[in-house]
């Protein structure tokens, strides 16, 4: 194995074990609530924050509350850099494909 394949499982290794993570992009609306007199029916629309993610083809989504919006966020943010170190890792193997190495 090599250097930056053993770098990269040792990185994979301890996120899974030590972090959370979630599949998925946060989405940010502005929107208008309905109720005539609240100030959105003014222009100062409120903001809300969806998770989107897409399972056996269909997209889904769901509102993120405020509290829990930076958690979410990070979970995301830790499952992009899982996918980037995958991605490094798949490449090499991709290598010894190509190469016919086992």
């Amino acid at each position: 194995m090599s250097e930056p394949e053993r770098r990269w499982r040792s990185q994979l290794a301890q996120i899974v074990a030590q972090q959370g993570f979630i599949h998925g992009s946060l989405l940010e609306r502005q929107r208008v609530c309905g109720k005539p007199t609240c100030r959105c029916t003014r222009g100062h629309k409120h903001r809300a924050v969806y998770l989107m993610l897409v399972q056996k083809g269909h997209t889904r989504q769901l509102y993120v509350p405020k509290r829990f919006e930076e958690s979410v966020r990070q979970w995301v943010r830790t499952f992009h850099t899982l996918r980037e170190l995958m991605d490094q890792v798949s490449d090499v193997y991709w290598e010894k494909v190509q190469k016919r190495q086992g």
